[in-house]
């Protein structure tokens, strides 16, 4: 990604998308409000299926579903990612709009590396975890 200014612009950018992700989830959201539910046929993972241990994206979805259901720490323990990504990304836009439109006394977030250094620990630590869990002591989750 081109920085063309430095990091303002990476932020201005990084900002924008997250509107338009914001105004897209909104969209769907309404729009499912309207439309007939759909439920669609779950595809087995390929990982735990054939190979016997959980992939690193295992526990994404239902993490979804909990924290859209307030149920923080149950989405903690089905996928650490997902709120971490919910908290960088709320705390990003609140503080980064909020500066934008004149509260100059909050400084609006920065992007750093080390968000996304952490996003793969995360993933890793989970995905660990959980096989050790069902490999070792024969837990499923």
């Amino acid at each position: 990604m081109a920085r063309c200014g430095g990091k303002r612009d990476l932020e201005t950018e990084l900002f924008h998308i997250g509107l338009t992700v914001l105004a897209a989830g909104t969209t769907a959201w309404v729009l499912s409000g309207f439309l007939p539910p759909i439920r669609l046929p779950e595809i087995p993972c390929f990982f735990s299926s054939v190979l016997g241990f959980y992939c690193p994206g295992c526990g994404g979805t239902r993490a979804v579903k909990a924290l859209c259901r307030g149920q923080f720490f149950r989405a903690l323990w089905y996928h650490p990612l997902v709120p971490y990504l919910a908290v960088g990304f709320g705390g990003f836009m609140v503080t980064q709009g909020l500066h934008r439109v004149g509260i100059r006394l909050i400084r609006g977030w920065r992007f750093h590396q080390w968000y996304l250094y952490g996003a793969v620990f995360l993933i890793l630590a989970n995905f660990i975890l959980k096989n050790m869990l069902r490999l070792i002591w024969g837990i499923t989750l």
